[in-house]
Protein backbone atom coordinates (compact mmCIF):
# COMPACT_ATOMS: atom_id res chain seq x y z
CA UNK A 1 0.00 0.00 0.00
CA UNK A 2 3.06 2.26 0.42
CA UNK A 3 6.26 2.58 -1.58
CA UNK A 4 9.57 4.42 -1.16
CA UNK A 5 10.50 6.60 -4.13
CA UNK A 6 12.41 9.78 -4.93
CA UNK A 7 10.87 13.24 -4.73
CA UNK A 8 12.05 16.22 -6.78
CA UNK A 9 13.63 18.22 -3.95
CA UNK A 10 13.38 16.31 -0.66
CA UNK A 11 15.24 13.10 -1.46
CA UNK A 12 13.25 9.97 -0.90
CA UNK A 13 9.67 9.94 0.27
CA UNK A 14 6.83 7.56 0.99
CA UNK A 15 4.02 7.36 -1.57
CA UNK A 16 0.54 5.86 -1.48
CA UNK A 17 -0.14 2.97 -3.82
CA UNK A 18 -3.87 3.10 -3.12
CA UNK A 19 -6.52 5.64 -2.20
CA UNK A 20 -6.77 6.25 1.56
CA UNK A 21 -9.91 7.72 3.10
CA UNK A 22 -9.78 10.41 5.76
CA UNK A 23 -9.42 8.68 9.15
CA UNK A 24 -7.96 5.48 7.70
CA UNK A 25 -4.74 4.08 9.19
CA UNK A 26 -2.01 4.60 6.60
CA UNK A 27 0.81 2.96 8.58
CA UNK A 28 1.21 1.27 11.95
CA UNK A 29 4.81 0.73 12.99
CA UNK A 30 6.37 -0.81 16.08
CA UNK A 31 9.04 1.31 17.73
CA UNK A 32 12.36 0.72 19.44
CA UNK A 33 12.43 2.93 22.54
CA UNK A 34 15.73 4.63 23.31
CA UNK A 35 16.04 5.49 27.04
CA UNK A 36 16.22 9.19 27.92
CA UNK A 37 19.84 8.94 29.08
CA UNK A 38 20.87 7.71 25.59
CA UNK A 39 19.03 10.35 23.51
CA UNK A 40 21.96 12.81 23.63
CA UNK A 41 24.10 10.15 21.92
CA UNK A 42 21.39 9.42 19.36
CA UNK A 43 21.28 13.12 18.48
CA UNK A 44 24.95 12.91 17.43
CA UNK A 45 24.15 10.33 14.75
CA UNK A 46 22.21 10.41 11.49
CA UNK A 47 19.35 8.69 13.36
CA UNK A 48 18.83 11.95 15.27
CA UNK A 49 16.68 13.09 12.32
CA UNK A 50 14.43 10.03 12.34
CA UNK A 51 13.06 9.48 15.82
CA UNK A 52 9.89 10.48 17.66
CA UNK A 53 9.96 12.13 21.07
CA UNK A 54 8.55 9.55 23.46
CA UNK A 55 7.26 9.48 27.02
CA UNK A 56 9.60 10.21 29.94
CA UNK A 57 12.00 12.12 27.61
CA UNK A 58 12.87 8.91 25.78
CA UNK A 59 13.03 8.62 21.99
CA UNK A 60 11.43 6.06 19.69
CA UNK A 61 12.73 4.90 16.35
CA UNK A 62 9.84 3.57 14.32
CA UNK A 63 10.39 0.48 12.22
CA UNK A 64 8.63 0.16 8.88
CA UNK A 65 7.89 3.43 7.07
CA UNK A 66 6.89 5.63 10.02
CA UNK A 67 10.33 7.21 10.51
CA UNK A 68 10.68 8.01 6.79
CA UNK A 69 7.68 10.26 6.09
CA UNK A 70 8.68 13.76 5.02
CA UNK A 71 7.57 16.85 6.93
CA UNK A 72 4.92 19.23 5.64
CA UNK A 73 3.06 22.17 7.15
CA UNK A 74 0.14 21.00 4.96
CA UNK A 75 0.28 17.27 5.78
CA UNK A 76 -2.07 14.57 4.63
CA UNK A 77 -1.55 12.46 7.78
CA UNK A 78 -1.10 12.94 11.49
CA UNK A 79 0.58 10.57 13.88
CA UNK A 80 -0.53 9.05 17.15
CA UNK A 81 2.04 7.74 19.60
CA UNK A 82 0.71 4.58 21.24
CA UNK A 83 2.97 4.31 24.27
CA UNK A 84 1.41 1.19 25.83
CA UNK A 85 1.49 -0.69 22.53
CA UNK A 86 4.97 0.54 21.55
CA UNK A 87 3.68 1.77 18.19
CA UNK A 88 3.20 4.85 16.05
CA UNK A 89 0.14 5.14 13.82
CA UNK A 90 -0.14 7.50 10.88
CA UNK A 91 -3.75 8.32 10.09
CA UNK A 92 -5.08 10.04 6.97
CA UNK A 93 -5.88 13.66 7.84
CA UNK A 94 -7.77 13.94 4.56
CA UNK A 95 -8.37 11.65 1.59
CA UNK A 96 -5.08 10.68 -0.07
CA UNK A 97 -4.87 9.72 -3.73
CA UNK A 98 -2.83 6.82 -5.09
CA UNK A 99 0.57 8.15 -6.13
CA UNK A 100 0.51 11.04 -3.64
CA UNK A 101 3.40 11.53 -1.22
CA UNK A 102 2.50 10.78 2.39
CA UNK A 103 3.57 13.61 4.73
CA UNK A 104 3.20 14.48 8.40
CA UNK A 105 3.81 17.64 10.43
CA UNK A 106 6.83 16.88 12.59
CA UNK A 107 5.46 19.20 15.29
CA UNK A 108 2.78 16.60 16.06
CA UNK A 109 -0.35 18.59 15.22
CA UNK A 110 -1.27 18.96 11.53
CA UNK A 111 -1.95 22.67 12.13
CA UNK A 112 1.21 23.55 14.11
CA UNK A 113 3.30 25.97 12.03
CA UNK A 114 6.15 26.23 14.59
CA UNK A 115 9.63 26.14 13.08
CA UNK A 116 11.42 22.79 13.02
CA UNK A 117 15.15 22.05 13.10
CA UNK A 118 15.74 22.24 9.32
CA UNK A 119 14.71 24.45 6.41
CA UNK A 120 11.42 23.22 5.01
CA UNK A 121 11.17 22.52 1.29
CA UNK A 122 7.73 23.34 -0.09
CA UNK A 123 7.05 20.65 -2.63
CA UNK A 124 4.00 18.59 -3.48
CA UNK A 125 5.21 15.25 -4.80
CA UNK A 126 3.43 12.57 -6.68
CA UNK A 127 4.76 9.24 -7.82
CA UNK A 128 5.92 9.37 -11.39
CA UNK A 129 4.92 6.47 -13.59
Amino acid sequence: MLIVSNTNLKGRGIFAQKHFLKGEIVERSPVVVIPAEQVEFLDKTILGNYYYDWEDKAAALALGFASLFNHSYEPNTYYVKKFAEGEVELIAYRDIEAGEEITANYNGSPNDKSPIWFDVVNEISSLRN
